[in-house]
């Protein structure tokens, strides 16, 4: 029971930040249906800047952990914000008109040439993160010895997720941007017609997600303690997956679908074979869409003629 419970809150971490990318999957996918294969590389960028804000504050004498960590994610967020702003400007704008795949194929293109970017000007080394949050609380103990315990850490990244979640909700359901983002999601052709500024809406989305990938950079480094140029492509195929398992479009889904993800690969890694956590992962996918093809949480498409 004990070790159940401590894989629980390990899967529950680690889905949380599964879920946090998969949000910007989502959240593209849902105004101009196209998937932004790129955003997993903007997740790896955050993570980078955050390494970089950290030696920069630390170096400049700013050393209180709350003030410092407060100060990256802001620092995290606004650079990994510019840069999705500018893929939607040069991978997605330009051929919003275009067949289907002309955008598929640029943002494949953009994620190429984001890991060489990062590769050159970083270099190709691991980059080592020292632990800046330590210490956690003790659950439960077993006769044995064998602790339950959950880090500082830990807790801040759930308590973190919650609240992005939350807030990401209320902006789409209660906000002008969310029932821009809602009316550019149905027919952008007519919301345009009745005033609503739909590449403005498109960038903001792509500026969101990118946002909310940076938070995820900054807690994956913090969590793991390294990071290299080539993070991005797995986390976000498991952030990507997270957001089909969930129901493509769909915010509570994406969350649910990292969440499930998060919890596969620590239950497996515990109680099996490691190395096969990612083919376990995949297979609950495809049944999941065998007998749900539009997710957990999606909605099939209705297409009105």
């Amino acid at each position: 029971m004990e070790y159940f419970l401590q894989q629980l809150i390990n899967g529950l971490t680690l889905g949380a930040i599964y879920g946090l990318i998969a949000i910007g999957y989502t959240m593209v996918y849902g105004i101009i249906g196209m998937i932004n294969f790129a955003h997993g590389e903007i997740y790896m960028i955050g993570a980078f800047i955050a390494v970089i804000s950290f030696i920069v504050l630390g170096a400049a004498g700013i050393t209180w952990v709350p003030i410092m960590l407060l100060l990256v994610l802001i620092i995290s967020m606004v650079f990994t914000s510019i840069y999705g702003w500018t893929i939607e400007r040069l991978a997605y704008r330009p051929l919003r008109g275009s067949f289907r795949l002309a955008p598929l194929i640029s943002a494949i293109g953009m994620s190429i040439f984001l890991q060489n970017y990062v590769q050159l000007v970083q270099g190709a080394r691991v980059k080592p993160m020292p632990p800046m949050i330590q210490g956690g609380f003790t659950v439960m103990e077993r006769a044995d010895g064998f602790a339950v315990s959950i880090s500082y850490l830990q807790i801040i990244i759930i308590l973190l997720t919650t609240a992005l979640m939350a807030g990401f909700t209320l902006l789409i359901t209660r906000t002008e941007l969310g029932r821009a983002q809602r009316a550019c999601e149905q027919d952008k052709t007519m919301a345009g017609l009745l005033g609503v500024n739909v590449d403005r809406t498109i960038s903001l989305t792509f500026v969101l997600g990118a946002a909310l990938a940076a938070v995820a950079g900054v807690m994956v480094t913090l969590y793991y303690g390294v990071i290299d140029f080539f993070i991005g492509f797995l986390a976000g195929v498991k952030a990507f997956t997270a957001a089909v398992l969930g129901g493509i479009g769909s915010l509570p889904g994406a969350m649910l679908g990292g969440l499930l993800i998060g919890l596969i690969e620590a239950f497996w890694s515990a109680y099996f074979s490691i190395e096969y956590k990612d083919v376990a992962t995949f297979t609950i996918l495809v049944l999941v869409l065998i007998f749900r093809p539009t997710g957990l949480l999606g909605k099939p498409e209705i297409e009105k003629v």
